[in-house]
Parts: C-alpha cells; sequence; structure tokens
C-alpha cells in the first residue's frame, strides 16, 4: 500500500519548512524530521507513525486510538501508530503532530550527511 499522500500534504503543512525540517522516505511512507529526528510519518500502511517520548508511550496507548509500532515483532517504545480515522479532523492531526515536533525537537539534531 502507498502512503496517503492527501494526509502527507495535511503534514507538510503543520510542519512547516523551516531550515530544520526535511522529509525522507521510510517505513513505506514519507518520514518529516526535525534536526534529523523523524517526528512524524505518513505510513505506507496506512495512517500515522508518531514519535513520542518513550515514557509516555503507554499512557499514550490506553487513552488514545494509539497502539505501539511493531517491528520485526517487537514493539518499539517511543513509537506510535495511529489509524487515519484518528486523524481525520485537522484538530486531532495537529495535536498529534505537535506531540511528534516536539519530543523530536528536544532530541539532539543529527549532524547532517554530506549532500543533504
Amino acid at each position: 500500500m502507498a502512503y496517503d499522500e492527501a494526509l502527507a500534504a495535511r503534514i507538510r503543512k503543520l510542519v512547516g519548512d523551516g531550515a530544520e525540517v526535511s522529509e525522507q522516505r521510510m517505513f513505506g511512507g514519507v518520514a518529516f524530521l526535525t534536526g534529523g529526528n523523524m517526528a512524524v510519518a505518513a505510513s505506507g500502511q496506512g495512517g500515522l507513525l508518531v514519535r513520542v517520548d518513550p515514557e509516555a508511550s503507554d499512557e499514550l496507548v490506553a487513552t488514545t486510538g494509539a497502539r505501539p509500532m511493531e517491528m520485526r515483532g517487537r514493539s518499539m517504545q517511543g513509537w506510535l501508530r495511529v489509524d487515519a480515522e484518528d486523524v481525520a479532523s485537522d484538530e486531532k492531526l495537529a495535536r498529534w503532530v505537535e506531540r511528534g515536533v516536539e519530543y523530536a525537537r528536544s532530541l539532539p539534531a543529527k549532524p547532517k550527511k554530506p549532500g543533504r
């Protein structure tokens, strides 16, 4: 499944285009990075991937429609999957994007790779 390009466009508007913001194809979709750290992505499996503080993961899973992202059968702390229905409104999407961007900005910036 290809990622939802309309969702990616909505995310793009929310993330903005500052010097620290970049896009990269990953997870079968398109990820939005801040300072080289992934904040949020339009997933190739549909919906959204959001990077959050690992210590907040369990609470977010318990209190929202999010679920842990799984990679190779392992749950990834700090990485959540949010279904498309749960980000259908701009308000709901904005909350998840803000959460991901805020956490990514709290991490040390990664050095830029040559040619990027």
